[in-house]
């Protein structure tokens, strides 16, 4: 697990080891374990070192084939390296070190461009080939790891985070005011593009490959999900499959040199992963966050779980470790979590960043639930199921009206008033429609609905999720790990009827403002999502969790905003010379402020958002 980045010039002197070596620097914090760059030529790379496989030097990065044709710098783990190797092995290839990026360097070289096929592991990665002159870029099935890239004059520049371009004197940061209004649209970022202009992100499941005739190439994607396709047995589709693996994905995601912990927030999905981890690794340390909750009032009073992660760390005899947030700590944690998330995701992320702070004090891995509402059906109430067959624009209509997790559409042209120009060149619609493969899906049943709705989660908001993880958990040098995400188990869950994770009851529309109060009312009438995680999972956690409510994971941040981090939010949004007001029209702002302030509405997603954007434009386009 490391940090990745590089350049390529296409005119002018050769790049210098000096050039490269501060876009190493800019991300120190992802690896504390070392430092490295090559240049030659056109190309310079650049890596920093968190050592989890071969702690020896023979794993440093970046590292060369012994020909000198290629040079790697990657970021990850495979977690399949092993069979590789063996399978590499048996072609004639040897081996000096005993991790996988060496085996990632001889899989690239034998198999090209599809060896990124047979990766099961998390991944963002660059191969400079010297013969040819290409950089070839790649990363995950999921984006679990990140790579970001822009063009500037003279030159093409990447890295795992964006904060490296601004170490390269040819890049000039602007703001891209289409991504900003994406963004206060969907509480994310649908697109490839960054709040950066000219910065993009390389979709998940895709390559690039950049040559020196061939400066603007477009992404290839080598995966995709393909929720509803008949891949499983009706036989295969049982509890006890999903339960072999489950298990398979966590013993493959503890290889490590170094120790490996886990989140334990109380929930289903982070529950069974360590009572498999646990299994595994008896010793087993696990972290958990709680809340303060004496100013909290009505359904927030039940978002503090250390209770029952507690228990399950009883159960599991495991090493526990907690920490209780209060409304100063999300007040505290507001610019590093800005300066590392670098572009705004979904949702409140502070207590991902504590959550990291704390694990990173004791382990270098750690192992997340990540993925399993997004695979299995976890947010029924979510999925926009009419009745009867509806054709695919008109559905998508409805749909696009639901996800503005901010502030709905009649509001956004009153609040994007400063930006009418470009308002009006952005359809936020289509950008809704372009998540969904250009063919549209057939919708006909209610498990079409349901896998539609799946599709669209885990190409946004799981990515958005991901992105968190990723950058919140580097901060503090650390690993995650996602084994919902392995290669198999992923597999199945796609290819799993839908009826089997969710039922079909009437279509419940619910406001995302409401931390589990839209949780109550939608499982007052139906009781379904994950139904056969749930039924896997009754051998591994106790009852009460394996039959629990969802919880998400969050603060009592409605009441906060309210009361105890009132004066922080007037100071931040409504004071005279708050630039956020440059894009945004202040009336129409602090009247949606006021809302919240004086409890006619739940905005605490639209004042995360606010307080988000106004720290990024002090930290990355200061005056």
């Amino acid at each position: 697990m490391c940090g990745v980045a590089g350049l390529l010039r296409f005119d002018g002197p050769p790049v210098t080891e000096a050039e490269t070596r501060p876009l190493a620097r800019a991300l120190a914090h992802r690896g504390p374990d070392g430092e490295g760059v090559f240049a030659r030529g056109p190309v310079g790379l650049a890596h920093r070192r968190l050592a989890i496989l071969d702690l020896t030097p023979k794993a440093d990065q970046p590292m060369a084939s012994k020909d000198g044709r290629h040079a790697l710098v990657y970021n990850g783990e495979i977690y399949n390296f092993r069979e590789l190797r063996d399978e590499l092995a048996a072609r004639g290839d040897t081996f000096a070190s005993t991790g996988d990026t060496e085996v990632v360097l001889a899989a690239l070289r034998a198999w090209g461009p599809a060896a990124v096929e047979k990766f099961n592991g998390i991944f963002a990665l660059a191969l400079w080939d010297d013969r040819e002159r290409t950089l070839f870029l790649a990363r995950d099935r999921h984006g679990v790891k990140p790579m970001y890239y822009t063009a500037t004059p003279g030159h093409f520049l990447f890295a795992s985070e964006l904060k490296a371009f601004y170490q390269h004197p040819s890049f000039a940061p602007r703001l891209d005011p289409a991504a900003l209004i994406e963004y206060f649209t969907f509480q994310n970022l649908f697109t490839d593009k960054t709040l950066l202009a000219g910065v993009r992100v390389l979709p998940a499941g895709c390559t690039l490959t950049v040559s020196m005739d061939r400066r603007d190439p477009a992404p290839a994607r080598y995966w995709d999900y393909r929720f509803g396709a008949a891949t499983v047995p009706e036989r295969e589709q049982t509890p006890a499959r999903l339960k072999e693996l489950f298990e398979q994905a966590v013993r493959r995601q503890m290889v490590s040199d170094v120790e490996v912990g886990c989140y334990l927030s109380g929930g289903l999905d982070s529950g069974s992963i360590t009572a498999a981890a646990a299994r595994e690794r008896p010793g087993l340390k696990s972290f958990t966050i709680g809340f303060d909750l004496r100013s909290a009032s009505g359904i927030e009073l039940g978002f503090d779980e250390r209770e029952t992660a507690e228990r399950m760390s009883y159960l599991f005899k495991t090493e526990q470790y907690e920490v209780v947030l209060k409304s100063g700590d999300m007040e505290r944690a507001m610019r590093p979590v800005v300066w590392h998330l670098e572009t705004p995701r979904v949702g409140q992320s502070y207590p991902n960043y504590y959550a990291a702070k704390l694990a990173g004090r004791f382990v270098k891995v750690v192992l997340s639930g990540t993925g399993g509402d997004e695979l299995f059906g976890g947010y029924p109430w979510r999925y926009y199921r009419p009745a009867g067959p509806v054709d695919f624009e008109p559905y998508i209509d409805g749909y696009y009206k639901y996800w503005q997790r901010t502030v709905p559409n009649s509001v956004l042209k009153n609040l994007f008033r400063p930006l009418a120009g470009e308002f009006e060149r952005v359809w936020t619609r289509d950008i809704f429609r372009g998540v969904f493969p250009r063919e549209a899906p057939r919708l006909r049943t209610d498990e079409d609905f349901v896998n539609a709705a799946l599709y669209l989660e885990a190409k946004t908001f799981l990515h958005g999720l991901l992105a968190v993880e990723d950058t919140l958990s580097m901060a503090h040098g650390l690993e995650t790990r996602v084994p919902f995400l392995d290669n198999d188990l992923v597999d199945f869950a796609m290819g799993v009827s839908a009826r089997l994770k969710v039922g079909a009851p009437p279509a419940v529309r619910l406001d995302e403002n409401e931390p589990g109060i839209k949780t109550e009312k939608y499982f007052s009438i139906a009781r379904d999502g994950k139904r056969l995680l749930r039924e896997m999972m009754e051998s591994i956690v106790p009852a009460e969790i394996s039959g629990a409510r969802k919880q998400g994971f969050s603060g009592p941040d409605a009441s906060w905003f309210r009361g105890e981090s009132l004066e922080f939010v007037r100071r931040e949004l409504m004071r005279p010379d708050a630039r956020l007001y440059d894009y945004l029209d202040r009336e129409t702002t602090t009247a949606l402020l006021n809302e919240h302030l004086e409890g006619k509405a739940n905005h605490r997603l639209f004042i995360w958002s606010l307080l988000s954007f106004q720290t990024w434009l002090d930290l990355y386009l200061p005056r």
